[in-house]
């Protein structure tokens, strides 16, 4: 991906969000800890994992062009430095194309703060194992493509698409992995200032450009046909003043989404819930199939009891 430069609006919102988070994290309650975590040894499987992954973030950009430069190194020290200040978390290969962006724009240990926050204050859960999040927005994005294009919602749901083959790069990675580089530093811009919404936004009006007519499904019969359409977006639905203009002329509110994020997460707890009973059920039932063992140590316990 060739990057180009990015206009001085966006630089100043960028600027004005890196001050503000590291007054908040880094000046007022983090001095001195993200050196704290560099000086730690880290997960030897996260660190080779991270590694790996280094090579593959924008390799065209000219801040890590070179392999083992110091835009690389840290680019490898803010995701090691997450995996410490998360362990439960870890690290996720769609976490370097986040974290490369904002290195672009500030440096490493004001990228990590910033970082930290896209990861759990605006994407919270989104890395954590299983994805749960994730798998709950892309219902949530399934529900809102029902109310805004339910033919497209209903040729997906007939030829079984799940939300998560279509829509987990792009979430997860913010998109910096599928928009040419001006629409990438647009849409960060947006989802900065306003948060995931825009996230969703961009994914319906992808879905209305190369899924929204007849003519267009009739080309995509079967699964593969869709998820390949989704992954070829043509280049005019993706440049900047286009994604920004028709993102916003799209017939879905803020109060829309909020309702149906509600409704899926009620959804989804229930569908939790109901499986829970169903595995506390076969485990019940396999238990009845077993003869019991007798326990010498129980028996005497329990007439020792009934004495």
């Amino acid at each position: 991906m060739k990057t180009t430069s990015h206009s001085p609006e966006t630089c100043r919102v960028w600027k004005r969000f890196g001050r503000t988070l590291i007054g908040k994290f880094l000046l007022e309650h983090n001095q001195g800890r993200y050196e704290n975590y560099l000086s730690q040894p880290g997960n030897l499987q996260s660190l080779e994992e991270i590694r790996k992954d280094l090579d593959r973030q924008f390799p065209f950009h000219e801040l890590f062009i070179a392999r083992d430069g110091h835009g690389q190194e840290d680019l490898f020290s803010i995701l090691k430095a997450y995996t410490i200040h998360n362990p439960a978390d870890g690290y996720c290969q769609a976490q370097a194309p986040l974290a490369a962006v904002l290195l672009m724009h500030m440096p490493a240990e004001h990228a990590f703060w910033c970082f930290v926050s896209v990861c759990e204050k605006y994407l919270p859960g989104y890395y954590s194992p299983g994805l749960e999040a994730v798998q709950l927005d892309g219902e949530v994005l399934f529900g809102l493509l029902k109310q805004i294009s339910p033919l497209t919602y209903k040729h997906l749901k007939r030829q079984r698409v799940e939300p998560v083959l279509c829509m987990t790069e792009w979430f997860m990675c913010v998109y910096a992995r599928t928009l040419p580089w001006s629409s990438v530093l647009r849409i960060w811009d947006m989802f900065l200032c306003e948060g995931v919404k825009v996230m969703f936004r961009v994914a319906l009006l992808l879905f209305r450009c190369v899924l929204g007519r007849q003519d267009q499904l009739a080309e995509c019969p079967s699964l593969y046909e869709i998820v390949e359409r989704l992954r070829r977006v043509p280049s005019e639905f993706l440049q900047e003043e286009f994604l920004v203009r028709e993102c916003l002329r799209l017939p879905i509110t803020e109060r829309d989404m909020e309702r149906e994020h509600q409704r899926q997460l009620v959804r989804w707890k229930e569908n939790k819930e109901k499986a829970r009973i169903a595995e506390l059920s076969g485990d019940k039932s396999n238990d009845k199939g077993k003869k019991p063992k007798k326990n010498k140590i129980s028996e005497k316990q329990t007439s020792t009891s009934r004495t």
